[in-house]
């Protein structure tokens, strides 16, 4: 499929809204990033410099044009927008409201939303068959998946348009037909953390023990194959009595943990307080960040290999 201009808008030049522009300059796009005077407006040249650096891409700063209000951008020639603004649902509808007035009638209008369901966004607008979530995932210049979520209105043409232009931008876009709570990575992910916690909770393994068991245990191996594909590999008998004698004992609290409760109303929220189920100081909050980074990239180019 071809796409005349290769322009896209950003709504927001926030960390993802940042990134997400990153990754479609870096495959041949324009990208025009809307954000108003703010400390974010600032850093932006040098996160877009860093972004495009970890992407083996040329930055120049032509093709990132930033405007204060949505009304500079040249809306004849963009055929994309991802909105990346905080996550406030008035604020989303707002911006929707007035970006199927600005935006052309064939111009795809795409949130990156990680919890608000794109159908609560366009609720009452007219055009809401050509409004998708894409919700990414942070880093968003390194993370490859993509959800490309649809609202019971969304025209499933639509969402396979937007696949297309994630395809091209080096993403692989994940469908979800349907914008329930969380999507679909986000419900696997808490089904996850929800028992996790619920570990340590219990005594029965630290914060490190539990994370070296996903990292060096199952979670080393979905790279290579995700749960459904795993269970093939393995055997569906063999899981399926696993299951039967697992599933009784396992935690279904319909409520955030107690304990993780309890470190928010204390304020250990993590890196960002220098304490959450580990302790950090300055030094070590760079080192792991730089680990981490290091780490993804590697993976990224082990999911190259494989074309």
């Amino acid at each position: 499929m071809d796409f005349l201009s290769k322009t896209v808008a950003i709504i927001g030049g926030g960390t993802m809204g940042a990134d997400i522009a990153a990754t479609f300059v870096a495959n041949g796009w324009t990208a025009h990033i809307v954000n108003p005077p703010d400390a974010m407006r600032e850093t932006l040249p040098a996160r877009l410099a860093a972004a495009m650096d970890k992407l083996g891409a040329p930055h120049d700063a032509e093709r990132f044009p930033t405007h204060e209000a949505l009304g500079a951008v040249p809306w004849d020639k963009v055929e994309i927008v991802i909105e990346a603004a905080p996550e406030r649902l008035e604020l989303k509808r707002k911006l929707f409201s007035e970006l199927e007035r600005l935006a052309r009638p064939d111009a795809l209008l795409c949130s990156n939303s990680s919890a608000i369901p794109i159908g609560r966004i366009g609720a009452g607008l007219k055009t809401q068959h050509r409004m998708v979530g894409t919700h990414y995932f942070m880093p968003a210049h390194l993370v490859p998946a993509v959800e490309v979520v649809s609202s019971k209105h969304t025209d499933p043409a639509v969402a396979e348009r937007v696949c297309s232009i994630l395809r091209g931008t080096g993403k692989v876009p994940v469908r979800v037909k349907l914008d329930i709570p969380g999507f679909l990575a986000n419900r696997m992910q808490h089904a996850l953390l929800r028992e996790a916690i619920n570990l340590v909770e219990r005594g029965i393994a630290s914060p490190g023990d539990v994370d070296n068991a996903v990292r060096y245990g199952f979670g080393f191996r979905y790279i290579a194959a995700g749960p459904l594909l795993q269970r093939d590999h393995a055997g569906m008998d063999v899981h399926c009595a696993a299951a039967a004698t697992m599933y009784p004992d396992l935690c279904n609290s319909p409520e955030p943990s107690p304990y993780m409760a309890d470190k928010v109303k204390a304020g250990h929220i993590g890196m960002k307080a220098k304490r959450g189920f580990y302790e950090w100081t300055d030094d070590k909050i760079a080192a792991e960040k730089r680990r981490y980074e290091t780490a993804l990239l590697k993976a990224m180019e082990i999911l190259k290999a494989e074309g």
